[in-house]
């Protein structure tokens, strides 16, 4: 049966996804990046899309108390290759540990932005 290609993911890029997602988590709160920049940063990891072949994973990430998230999405991508590395226990059972590119999550502003419409008067 063929995939329409307006459907969204396959289940099972959710769930590595979602198992990607725990895995980057545990790596942040651990502490392990040796970057100034990231030391102290408390990062959330609010999403993790995966390609279709499961090799690109894509981490939506949010930095709590910071405005502007570039600098720290800009240090997570020079570290990405570490982390790929403390990802690879945690992932162990993957035929192919998927390079990790981070992006800024925006969706939360974008969620504030709608209900400050929704709550205007107009």
């Amino acid at each position: 049966m063929a995939r329409s290609s307006k459907s969204g993911p396959s289940q099972r890029a959710l769930s590595v996804g979602e198992k990607v997602r725990h895995a980057l988590t545990e790596v942040l709160q651990r502490g392990e990046i040796r970057d100034p920049l990231l030391e102290n940063a408390v990062i959330s990891v609010s999403e993790v899309r995966m390609a279709s072949d499961l090799k690109l994973a894509t981490a939506y990430v949010t930095v709590l108390g910071q405005t502007d998230t570039e600098p720290y999405v800009a240090a997570l991508n020079q570290n990405a290759r570490f982390i790929r590395g403390r990802l690879t226990p945690a992932l162990k059972q993957m035929k192919y540990m998927p390079e990790v590119r981070f992006r800024a999550d925006t969706s939360f502003d974008n969620f504030a932005r709608i209900d400050a419409l929704l709550k205007s008067p107009e």
